[in-house]
């Protein structure tokens, strides 16, 4: 049976690993994997997270399975994985290496609130991993020992702060070896059509906000742009990623909606339209149930801190 975790906390909690290290609240975590992992080897359960991650292996040995694709986990090594792969992992050694676990939310409300243009990497299925060379490591180490600093003190900046650090790291990941990546050109035939099904997802609420379109993507309108029956596409995603299409649409629906809540003054009128929405109460009653706040609680929350 594969456990979804919905964050990396689910995720030690259902193994019996040490929480410490790990805030239950926070949609980003940074922790050396030598705290947690005390008593090797150690082999996950089989699970599905719904966060991306990447892991810094300076020195720790171990193996990575993705949707039954075996990958070493070898010295000088960063893996990226983002949410839905089916996935286990084991450790055979470690001596240092680290783990940042972060959600859209937290990619939207503290690095940009169109960050898979600039990093269209984050939206692939399955991403090889990349063996860098000593001094690039080293520039990817400082950066990441850095953030895990932020993330363990207690600036009343530790998120803009970290979420600065995360750009600049992104970018010397896109620059050491994903420079001219094109998510669609990669994987086999039901990767490329969840590859593309993430981008045309992407791209449509990016039409919806910038009012190039009056209306939420339907599953429909998301197979028809890749001439596809919709059950199939249904099928596909489903089986795929563990989500179905309609909560793909709703989490994108409810970090969109976060996102402007937290950083414009557009009303709640507006943002209702923004989104698709013919009604605020609609979407009130939509956002609350996602969410357990109203739009205007959770503005006025997120003011408040």
């Amino acid at each position: 049976m594969n456990m979804t975790s919905e964050s990396l906390y689910d995720l030690y909690k259902m193994m019996n690993l040490p929480l410490d290290a790990v805030d239950p609240s926070s949609g980003f975590t940074i922790h050396a994997l030598s705290e947690t992992f005390t008593v090797l080897p150690f082999q996950s359960i089989t699970y599905r997270p719904d966060y991306f991650s990447f892991v810094f292996v300076k020195e720790a040995r171990g193996k990575y399975v993705i949707d039954e694709m075996d990958f070493p986990i070898e010295p000088g090594t960063i893996y990226f994985t983002n949410p839905g792969n089916v996935r286990q992992f084991e450790w055979y050694s470690i001596e240092d290496a680290f783990l940042i676990t972060f959600k859209e939310a937290f990619l939207k409300e503290h690095v940009h609130h169109d960050v898979f243009n600039d990093f269209s990497f984050l939206l692939t299925e399955i991403v090889q991993p990349k063996i860098l060379e000593q001094s690039e490591f080293d520039e990817i180490e400082a950066l990441y020992c850095q953030i895990y600093k932020e993330q363990t003190g207690h600036s009343p900046y530790k998120n803009k702060i970290i979420g600065s650090l995360f750009v600049v790291l992104l970018l010397k990941i896109k620059e050491f070896f994903w420079q001219d990546y094109n998510p669609i050109y990669e994987g086999n035939r039901s990767s490329s059509i969840v590859k593309i099904f993430k981008q045309n997802l992407e791209n449509s609420f990016r039409d919806l906000l910038n009012g190039r379109s009056d209306k939420a993507p339907r599953v429909q309108d998301l197979a028809a742009l890749q001439s596809l029956h919709p059950n199939y596409l249904s099928s596909v995603i489903k089986s795929k990623t563990g989500k179905a299409i309609s909560a793909w649409i709703a989490d994108k629906t409810i970090a969109e909606a976060k996102s402007l809540l937290q950083h414009s003054t557009t009303s709640i009128k507006e943002i209702t339209f923004l989104l698709g929405f013919t009604e605020a109460t609609h979407f009130s009653n939509y956002f609350k149930k996602h969410t357990d706040l109203s739009p205007a609680a959770y503005r006025r929350q997120y003011q408040n801190s």
